[in-house]
């Protein structure tokens, strides 16, 4: 999987876009299920979901996890200001190795990144505060998520209709 420049890739038709819609929803849809909801056959939509593998619109395939079970309940948005706006710009390189930083985006506004991370405790996430400050040289926001109504909502491709 390729965090690698953006780009807009146009589907071809709306076949593509069906089962982009699909695998969206159900990343484990069997073939023979995104056959019967697109209406090919079970060879030619492997062949179609290869094409759109190989033209990095579906970059893979993962489980939608539960947090909470797995011990990181916790979870918060903390956007990092640097220190001195001189510095280098490589915050996303310097905090790579913390493992509890879940996503990490470059953002408009007087903040350089927000990112998601989650833990366990308070405690850690004040450790893992102190730990970013340190590793990349900024300041921190933080804000602690209550609840989450919803998230990794399934994507539609915006060139053709629902």
């Amino acid at each position: 999987m390729s965090d690698g420049p953006v780009r807009r890739a146009r589907l071809d038709d709306t076949v593509d876009a069906a089962i982009v819609r699909e695998i969206s929803r159900d990343a484990r849809a069997t073939l023979a299920h995104l056959s019967e909801k697109v209406g090919l056959s079970v060879s030619a939509v492997q062949s179609r979901l290869r094409r759109l593998e190989a033209r990095g619109i579906v970059r893979g395939y993962r489980p939608v996890l539960d947090a909470e079970a797995l011990g990181r309940p916790l979870a918060a948005f903390v956007e990092i200001t640097p220190l001195d706006p001189a510095q280098p710009d490589n915050a996303p390189e310097l905090l790579a190795h913390l493992s509890a930083i879940e996503a990490c985006h470059s953002i408009a506004g007087d903040a350089a990144y927000m990112l998601f991370v989650r833990v366990p405790t308070p405690r850690d996430l004040e450790t893992l505060i102190r730990d970013i400050r340190a590793a990349a040289q900024v300041n921190t926001r933080t804000t602690i998520v209550l609840q989450t109504f919803f998230e990794a909502r399934p994507i539609e491709p915006a060139d053709f209709p629902a």
